[in-house]
């Protein structure tokens, strides 16, 4: 067996592991919260100033400007409003994956809002802009934390709270379809 072959199977294995399940979690979650937390912090200036640095917006004027970009089919009026229920939504997931609060509720969520936002851009910005964000790669990674293994989430509140259940041992074993296929009847019946 090649060191390889060896390596292979070591990967394998640590996909079933619930401690590498436990550490994934962790890590997607406080990537997403940072995500989220770090663009509501810089609609209301908290990173600098509008043109400073990688500033983004710098102020909550230039979001809604661009929230009026990605959003061209909306009247007016209600883009701004748009602009604060997905500022709340943003900082309301960032808190709960941060914490753990209803952390599977959340990471779907998360996945919707991440999806919406990169299609906007795709379509309404520049087809580029959600490559180069990564909004796709995060879109992707809150479907994997919402998919997760029931007990996975290490480190939430949740699973001090009871609404998830800790791993009692491995993961469970993946069903396998044990589905009859209809076989063509023999000749002479």
């Amino acid at each position: 067996m090649t060191k390889l072959d060896n390596l292979r199977k070591r990967a394998h294995r640590a996909g079933g592991s619930p401690r590498a399940w436990a550490s994934a979690t962790v890590l997607a979650r406080l990537a997403l919260a940072t995500g989220f937390l770090s663009a509501v912090a810089d609609r209301f200036g908290l990173w600098g100033k509008p043109g400073s640095g990688n500033v983004g917006w710098g102020t909550y004027d230039l979001y809604l400007a661009y929230v009026h970009e990605l959003a061209p089919y909306l009247p007016g009026g209600f883009v701004d409003a748009v602009g604060g229920v997905a500022t709340a939504v943003e900082a309301t997931l960032g808190i709960a994956l941060l914490l753990g609060v209803a952390v599977r509720l959340s990471a779907w969520a998360s996945t919707g809002v991440l999806l919406t936002f990169a299609l906007s851009m795709f379509l309404f910005s520049h087809p580029e802009a959600p490559f180069s964000a990564s909004v796709f790669s995060a879109a992707a990674l809150a479907l994997l934390l919402a998919l997760a293994p029931t007990g996975a989430y290490a480190l939430a509140l949740d699973r001090k709270l009871g609404l998830e259940r800790s791993h009692s041992g491995s993961l469970p074993r993946p069903q396998t379809c044990t589905c009859r296929t209809a076989t063509a009847p023999e000749q002479g019946q």
